[in-house]
């Protein structure tokens, strides 16, 4: 993958757009990666020891190898047009069909505002409740608000708050890994178990049934793209922000998992709810119980600011592009912020949080998120032809054609029940794109 101009350069940089460009790469690589390792990885370990046993890196490993084939993907399009909407914009530059354009950035959405209204309920139950017991509604709902609040004051406030609580989520992990290395350095721990798999299991189709879980925890690297119109100097800062932090984030799961599999057999951790927690208690080193909680509350609140972030700039990038009402792409005078988005994504979360049960529902979302990345993995190709006025980065054509195959394969391995919610949300979005292009057509007789 090389950075390379297209055949009549005239700029190094992008323009200036509506929004203020105050994101360095620095700033970027902690989004990126805070947005990747996230809360999930918390309770990840116990779910891919039934499918691995003790050989939890494996999959890791594999899944951040097809994360990266997307990725390149996303950082030759984003170079190429950094304005915010990311999949959507893509979409609509490739296949010029609203349409298409419309369900990419719906799925996408919705994909956001589900994420930020679980990552709330998740912060105001269990988590919270060690340190206060309040109802866990109405306070997601006062969470959701002061993380719009945030939002709303900037891109730089929003991403310096993400740089503390990433180092202290990245902490926790780091955490994992020093205490097993005392427990190994004690004598203590099976190093064995690190390289066997479950009794009976045929190893490449064991690590394929890991890599799809494990693939879940790394696709938080597709929230950047939608921050693109904030970002200084996207085509030389993007790209080594987004491949570095996926590439830390991978070595850091693949420590992780290396470290439970020593400290723990494969059946305690997967009948653990907090499995890193029980590692650490396993490592025999004395660290409070209580720290990791609130740890685990700092992931999941950073997990939901990263989420807010993009889907307000979607919001905002897709009605920019006529895609969704104009109203939405209103910002802050000062702040140049877009206020709008951020309070109509703000009010869709509060919503779903009433729902209280959301997991098939989130299973979905990420189904529906991998035709996304099928469609960025398309779109590349598309647009060889088009060309721009400033540099930007060019990935190897063989790497979108594998990224499209690697969505492909794991398509195959969702169940009928996700595919059906999966075409209810699509005939949803249908029917918005409808009433939306209805609305429109009125306006302009008028």
């Amino acid at each position: 993958m090389t950075s390379e101009a297209d055949a009549h350069p005239t700029t190094d940089a992008p323009e200036e757009g509506k929004l203020k460009r105050g994101i360095t790469g620095p700033l970027l690589f902690l989004f990126i990666l805070g947005d990747v390792l996230g809360a999930g990885i918390y309770a990840l370990m116990g779910v891919l020891a039934e499918d691995v046993g003790g050989v939890l890196w494996a999959p890791l490993v594999a899944a951040l190898v097809l994360a990266l084939l997307t990725a390149g993907s996303y950082a030759e399009l984003v170079t190429k047009y950094p304005k915010a909407g990311g999949a959507a914009v893509f979409a609509e530059r490739a296949f010029r069909q609203p349409v298409v354009s419309f369900l990419i950035g719906f799925c996408m959405l919705a994909a956001g505002v589900t994420s930020a209204a679980g990552l709330a309920l998740a912060f105001a139950g269990d988590y919270l409740s060690t340190f206060i017991d309040v109802p866990a509604v109405p306070a997601a709902m006062v969470f959701l608000v002061l993380v719009a609040c945030l939002n709303a004051r900037g891109i730089s406030e929003s991403l310096k708050s993400n740089v503390v609580m990433t180092v202290i989520e990245l902490s926790g992990l780091l955490i994992v890994i020093v205490v097993v290395a005392v427990m190994v350095g004690g004598g203590r721990g099976e190093v064995d178990r690190i390289t066997q798999f479950p009794e009976g299991s045929v190893p490449a189709l064991a690590i394929l049934g890991g890599a799809i879980v494990a693939y879940y925890s790394f696709v938080g690297f597709e929230t950047s793209a939608n921050v693109a119109e904030e970002i200084r100097n996207p085509s030389k800062v993007y790209p080594a922000a987004l491949f570095g932090a996926l590439i830390t984030a991978g070595v850091v799961y693949a420590l992780v998992g290396i470290a439970s599999a020593i400290a723990l057999p494969p059946d305690e951790l997967s009948a653990s709810s907090g499995p890193l927690l029980a590692v650490v208690g396993a490592s025999g080193v004395n660290v409070p119980s209580w720290l990791f909680s609130a740890i685990a509350l700092v992931a999941v609140a950073n997990g939901a600011l990263l989420t807010m972030i993009m889907s307000s700039r979607l919001a905002y990038g897709m009605a920019e592009h006529g895609l969704l009402p104009s109203a939405l792409n209103r910002v802050l005078p000062q702040r140049r912020t877009p206020w709008v988005a951020i309070v109509a994504t703000t009010a869709v979360a509060m919503v779903l949080t009433l729902v209280g049960d959301l997991s098939t529902l989130a299973e979905t979302v990420v189904l529906l998120l991998l035709f996304v990345f099928i469609s960025t993995n398309v779109a590349v190709l598309v647009l060889r032809r088009d060309q721009v006025d400033h540099d930007h980065f060019r990935v190897w054509t063989a790497i979108p054609v594998l990224g499209v195959l690697s969505c492909v394969l794991l398509l195959t391995q969702q169940t009928a029940t996700v595919w059906l919610f999966a075409a209810i949300l699509l005939a949803v979005g249908a029917v918005l794109y409808l009433g939306a292009r209805a609305a429109t057509r009125r306006t302009a007789s008028r």
